[in-house]
């Protein structure tokens, strides 16, 4: 992807406000929806018969004021817009484009104008999360720190204190039980519907040469003395003698693979597609046939054994095989329109004012 339109392809496949529900991946096959964002403007016809034109955004002033809207009379002040900002050049792993800042920056305030909406919206109907509620979803993004320290530090880093966090956790919660209630109702999903997307995305629905891999794997990453390199290389070349020698690969990858990932599984990988793996590890995956195993092969990792166990050739992947994955597509598309519908309501009836 080129980093000129990241931008737009990430503010269009976002979930409908962040916080709000988990991020889903569309199957393979599935329309992709940020492509069209991420193409020149041309003209198309309107319900009325003329032409849609592309207008340019309103320019961003360079310097932003202390508040950028307000919504029923709540200020959306600077530091909330920039952190907002500076989450998405995070996932986009760039700064936004100064040729995409217009656009970028008000698709960012209109959608935290639309999140403003849906906080208010949950207060007016007194809709409050159970504290156990509050209390596991905390404790779940606490999980994904090595320490206590590290959350707090990354908090620090946010500019944010854990009773805000707390605060903003009730918000999110609020707002999924009320969107749950308004738009999950009027959500149809069907095995029609999703016989046809398959039907009408069939050539898309292809799935490319692929194998099924163990490997034992003795870490010796760059940096790593010479002598510990040395020490690995014999380590493995003794599990390839005891592999030699008719010992289980599965007992042999339970007993020394530093493959945390793997090596509990007997050094199971799954299935992998051409590509998936580093170059060298690839090249050798693809050249075993079912049932052999590799000599020594060195990677960034360290030094790996290799055993193909299965090989599935290019195929079509039938519907039963990812009806399940359309049907969750088709839900959080149906989702998305709907509650973005549900946002423009609230917006039609509150007082906005955007002042940039």
């Amino acid at each position: 992807m080129r980093k000129a339109s990241c931008f737009v392809l990430l503010l269009a496949v976002l979930a409908l406000l962040p916080g709000c529900r988990k991020e889903q991946p569309a199957p393979a096959g599935a329309p992709d929806q940020s492509a069209s964002a991420a193409q020149p403007a041309s003209p198309a016809s309107t319900p009325g018969g003329g032409v849609a034109v592309d207008v340019a955004p309103k320019p961003v002033p360079a310097e932003l004021p202390a508040v950028l809207a307000r919504v029923n009379g709540v200020a959306i002040e600077r530091a909330e817009f920039e952190m907002a900002i500076s989450t998405l050049e995070a996932q986009a792993r760039a700064a936004v484009p100064p040729e995409q800042r217009d656009s970028v920056y008000r698709q960012v305030l209109d959608r935290l104008i639309g999140y403003r909406l849906l906080v208010q919206e949950a207060k007016r109907r007194n809709i409050t999360p159970a504290p156990w509620e509050v209390d596991r979803q905390l404790g779940e993004m606490q999980k994904q720190f090595p320490s206590a320290q590290a959350f707090e530090e990354s908090l620090k880093q946010q500019g944010l204190t854990f009773e805000r966090l707390r605060e903003d956790t009730i918000e999110r919660l609020a707002i999924n039980t009320m969107l749950q209630a308004e738009v999950d109702p009027l959500i149809t999903i069907d095995d029609a519907a999703t016989r046809s997307f398959y039907d009408a995305n069939r050539a898309r629905f292809r799935e490319g040469e692929s194998v099924r891999a163990s490997h034992i794997l003795i870490q010796a990453p760059p940096g790593m003395s010479e002598t510990e390199r040395m020490t690995a290389k014999a380590l493995i070349e003794s599990i390839q003698q005891d592999l030699k020698q008719g010992r289980s690969f599965a007992d042999l990858a339970r007993i020394h693979s530093q493959d945390p990932g793997s090596a509990a599984q007997g050094g199971d990988l799954g299935f992998f597609a051409r590509g998936q793996m580093v170059p060298a590890f690839d090249r050798v995956a693809f050249s075993l046939k079912k049932g052999q195993t590799s000599g020594v092969v060195e990677t960034s990792f360290g030094y790996h054994l290799i055993r193909v166990t299965d090989h599935r050739p290019e195929r079509e992947l039938p519907f039963d095989d990812v009806k399940g994955k359309i049907a969750e597509y088709l839900l959080q598309q149906q989702r998305e329109e709907k509650g973005e519908a549900f946002i423009e309501q609230l917006r039609a009836k509150a007082k906005v004012d955007i002042l940039i």
